[in-house]
């Protein structure tokens, strides 16, 4: 019993939370067999939000990822991440479900999947669907902190959980708001309600004590924990495998996990940090006012972001202050997608038009009508909420429904018959242009991994272009990779 499994986050939350999914498909591929020598237990290996970024920004297509990577895995079971997610717009359901079958298709059959209001009457048909088309499905219990959320709400919510017979439970801090105080509380009272179903932890290094939170947690029985490999660990994402596992086995547990072969990923990872210019996970310092917002840290780079290209980027902690504010007369949801980024949203433009509620997005008069979720309207401050429904567009919404399409509804209306299952997703999530351009820039481009150093250096070393001839000689090996001088061509 005091064995210790990991689930690894590196290619997917840890490039989501540090690298804001900055990894390329090639980067992954080329140490994709070196990953399923290390012995994690599973590994998160896509996600819903990663559809747009590939095809809109790296004009990769994500099905490469997961068809080219999911072949590379023979030990390892790899995890989708969101279920029949959908981002911050409704996509029918008939795409959704399709999305999930083409993954399934590729092998993936397991998936870790949340409703943002940790509702599970509305998470019970999702997984009824998943499970049709072959999911395995882990659901979480999302962390927050509120005046709302006490001990009774979590116990009922665990019950309400394990009630729908999922593959397991994960307790997830997204904002890393845990300590270890309430994890000697809070564990156990969860463990006593989902009865035998196993359970497992995944936190955000958010405000520094997610290392030591996987200690308490293990001390109370706890046995699966999410973590990542450096550089793609620390910061705003999952506590380093090194690290746990390094104060586990200080306690007497046995961590599952050979760390020989997680040294080169972290290499391989650390050398397209730096060719690349991607941050280094660190550890981060307490901050008492994350507490007070409970903004995602990638959020909070986009929000200061945004004010920077205003021309206010000192007004960030003003933003966030005032997102605690927003949060709270929203009725205190979990600040997590995409409930975090309707909050920030709403904020930031109090903020820039000096008037609170003067503009409203699309998405908080939504919020107040319930598309989002049918606990919001009943917990939001009542003269937020009428001063959101007030105005004309409001009306405009009232009269709204979930656009509902067949398939075949769907296929008349985007790519038509010759389009793949695959690419009719990609056009629906992505658009057209953003498809047409992924598709014009052909396949994504090879990564040399440091398992192959001798390729790697002449890779290098071929882009100095500043150099006409370089000569290495060591152990009796020679390597010499000269220039054609100039006019020598065709000679």
């Amino acid at each position: 019993m005091n064995e210790i499994k990991f689930v690894d986050t590196t290619v997917r939350d840890g490039s989501l939370s540090l690298w804001a999914l900055g990894m390329r498909t090639g980067a992954m591929l080329a140490i994709a067999e070196q990953m399923d020598k290390c012995g994690f237990e599973s590994m998160e290996f896509f996600g819903f939000a990663g559809y747009i970024k590939y095809v809109k920004e790296h004009k990769e297509n994500p099905w490469t990822w997961m068809g080219e990577g999911a072949k590379k895995f023979r030990r390892t079971r790899l995890r989708y991440h969101g279920g029949l997610a959908s981002g911050f717009e409704k996509i029918p359901r008939s795409v959704r479900l399709l999305m999930i079958e083409r993954v399934v298709a590729h092998g993936i059959t397991l998936t870790r999947s949340s409703d943002p209001w940790n509702d599970y009457d509305a998470a019970a048909v999702e997984i009824a669907a998943l499970q049709q088309l072959g999911m395995e499905v882990i659901v979480n219990i999302i962390y927050t902190v509120s005046p709302r959320h006490t001990d009774e709400y979590w116990a009922s919510r665990a019950r309400q959980a394990a009630a729908i017979k999922p593959y397991r439970i994960c307790f997830k801090d997204v904002a890393g708001l845990l300590t270890p105080d309430r994890v000697r509380t809070l564990v156990p009272l969860i463990q006593k309600n989902i009865g035998g179903l196993p359970l497992e932890i995944h936190a955000h290094c958010n405000n520094g004590m997610a290392p030591f939170n996987y200690l308490e947690a293990m001390k109370l029985g706890v046995d699966t924990f999410h973590t990542g490999v450096p550089p793609l660990a620390n910061g705003s994402g999952q506590p380093s495998i090194f690290n746990v596992a390094a104060n586990a086995r200080a306690l007497g547990f046995n961590p599952q996990i050979d760390l020989a072969a997680v040294r080169p990923v972290e290499k391989h990872f650390t050398s397209i940090a730096k060719l690349e210019g991607h941050p280094v996970g660190a550890p981060r310092e307490y901050d008492a006012a994350q507490y007070l917002h409970q903004v995602p840290g990638g959020m909070i780079s986009n929000l200061r972001f945004q004010l920077t290209k205003m021309g206010m980027a000192n007004r960030i902690d003003e933003t966030l202050e005032e997102c605690g504010r927003v949060r709270a007369e929203f009725g205190y949801p979990i600040m997590v997608t995409p409930l975090a980024q309707f909050v920030g949203s709403q904020a930031a433009i109090n903020v820039i038009t000096g008037e609170r509620y003067k503009e409203v997005t699309d998405q908080a008069i939504q919020y107040a009508l319930g598309y989002w979720g049918k606990e919001a309207p009943t917990v939001m401050d009542g003269g937020v909420k009428d001063k959101i429904l007030s105005r004309p567009r409001a009306k405009e919404w009232a009269n709204w429904s979930v656009p509902d399409m067949s398939l075949a509804e769907v296929r008349r209306k985007v790519g038509g018959t010759n389009v793949s299952d695959e690419e009719l997703v990609l056009r629906v999530i992505a658009g057209d242009p953003a498809v047409d351009a992924m598709l014009a820039a052909g396949a994504p481009r090879d990564y040399l991994s440091l398992t192959q150093p001798l390729a790697l250096l002449i890779s290098e070393l071929a882009k100095r272009k500043q150099y006409r001839q370089v000569y290495i000689e060591k152990g009796g090996v020679t390597l010499r990779l000269e220039q054609p001088a100039a006019g020598a061509a065709g000679k």
